[in-house]
């Protein structure tokens, strides 16, 4: 068995009260250096890819909080001049984007990495970030992931537009390309009209790596025709077997194998010397909260609820596991956490203990965090996880420096590179050349 690990790299860190940190700049969400340095940590812990999410609007929270981050396409191709080895993955909408754009960016990505590109594909449920693009209204879920499977089928083949072995680079003979190799597209169908072929030779590595971030049954199905990487979010076992089993059979009926796709939950993962240590570093950035940002107040609105609604010492009841017709937010991570409270019996305030943002946290020695790990990778309903560091980089550090070792002295993890892409990471195969199968 060998665990494949993302990190979701987001501004200070994932925890609210990440930038109040005396070792963080209030600007660290803008400085390249920042990120430089993250890109650094988790190169040498040898992990597999960086995940930069986006939502392309600001964010009500910015009177508190940084609540919003630079453009990752253009961050992800500055931090690939300063890393060798680690995958860059930014975040892009189908909804917000055309495919011809997108695909040349993110494959201009890959070459200047030298193979080491993916893509996060997300539809977008925020309205405000679509007025941002001239969109007053979004479709509806239904839409938006036909719409998003369209765009992944007509990206996928501008990726492949060029064969391998298209460029002929015959100086001599004065022959640059073979014509015959490079194809257009000449799509046509219900949302998009592409010609192509893209300007840019095929991937270093075939394809950039598809990654997909939804949770919801029309992402679920999404996910399992068209990503080779899930990033969503469990909270337990029991959650991420029936997700892995829904991922199964939608794979098969795509004609795929589950053993296509790495489904890689987020897990903030919290380190100290002791239990108790660990569960004091969280404690501190949950009592650096604002009050009218705390951490109870925040969990009702991140539900949808006003926090009057909830009693912290009680379960969800039923009726709070109905979405809010009026929620903003992603549905499967909505679902996920309330069918796990439902399941579990847990108070308001024992769900505060062990949720940040839609992620689940652990908190704990290296050894009892590895010891998670290897429980979950062991009942064979994830391949890995997404880190997603309370707070960068020093969550990262203490993952990379005191858990990774654990997990290779239990031979769970690699203990160096054997390949220089992010699909060779991955251990995902090479794609066919579409045009060259015809």
């Amino acid at each position: 068995m060998s665990l494949h690990f993302l990190v979701n790299i987001g501004g200070a860190g994932y925890h609210p009260a990440a930038w109040l940190g005396p070792d963080t700049a209030p600007d660290a969400f803008i400085d390249l250096d920042h990120f430089v340095r993250a890109a650094s940590v988790a190169e040498r812990g040898l992990l597999d890819g960086l995940l930069f999410p986006d939502i392309p609007v600001q964010q009500p929270g910015i009177a508190r909080a940084p609540a919003a981050t630079l453009d990752p396409t253009l961050l992800t191709s500055a931090i690939a001049v300063s890393t060798s080895k680690i995958g860059l993955i930014p975040t892009a909408s189908t909804s917000l984007n055309r495919p011809y754009n997108l695909a040349r960016r993110i494959l201009t990505l890959d070459h200047v990495s030298g193979g080491r590109a993916g893509w996060n594909a997300v539809t977008t449920f925020e309205e405000r970030a679509a007025r941002n693009f001239g969109i007053e209204v979004l479709p509806d879920r239904d839409e938006r992931y036909r719409r998003a499977a369209e765009f992944v089928e007509v990206t996928v083949g501008l990726w492949d537009s060029w064969e391998d072995g298209a460029l002929v680079g015959d100086q001599a003979g004065g022959r640059f390309a073979d014509r015959s190799k490079v194809h257009a597209v000449a799509h046509d169908g219900e949302f998009y009209s592409v010609q192509g072929p893209l300007t840019a030779t095929r991937s270093p590595q075939g394809r950039p790596v598809l990654v997909q971030a939804g949770s919801s049954p029309q992402g679920v199905e999404f996910a399992a025709r068209h990503a080779e990487v899930i990033y969503g979010t469990q909270f337990g076992l029991a959650g991420a077997q029936a997700f892995s089993d829904a991922v199964s059979r939608g794979a098969e009926s795509a004609g795929r194998h589950r053993s296509d796709i790495k489904i890689l939950p987020g897990l903030v993962p919290v380190v100290g010397s002791t239990e108790r240590e660990a569960r004091g570093k969280f404690d501190e950035l949950q009592g650096r909260l604002h009050p009218d940002s705390d951490a109870f107040t925040s969990f009702a609105r991140w539900l949808g609820f006003a926090p009057d609604d909830l009693d912290i010492d009680a379960p969800l009841s039923d009726r709070h596991r109905e979405l809010p017709a009026e929620r903003v937010g992603p549905q499967g991570f909505f679902t996920t956490l309330t069918e796990y409270g439902a399941h579990t019996g847990a108070t308001v305030r024992e769900l505060l203990a062990q949720f940040l943002g839609g992620h689940r946290v652990v908190t704990g020695t290296p050894e009892s965090i590895a010891d998670h790990i290897e429980s979950w990778s062991l009942s064979g309903t994830v391949d890995g996880f997404t880190v997603v560091p309370a707070v960068l980089p020093t969550s990262l550090e203490d993952f990379v420096d005191e858990v990774i070792p654990v997990l290779q002295r239990r031979s769970l993890f690699r203990t160096e590179y054997a390949t220089d892409t992010l699909r060779g990471h991955l251990g995902l195969a090479e794609p066919a050349n579409m045009f060259a199968q015809r």
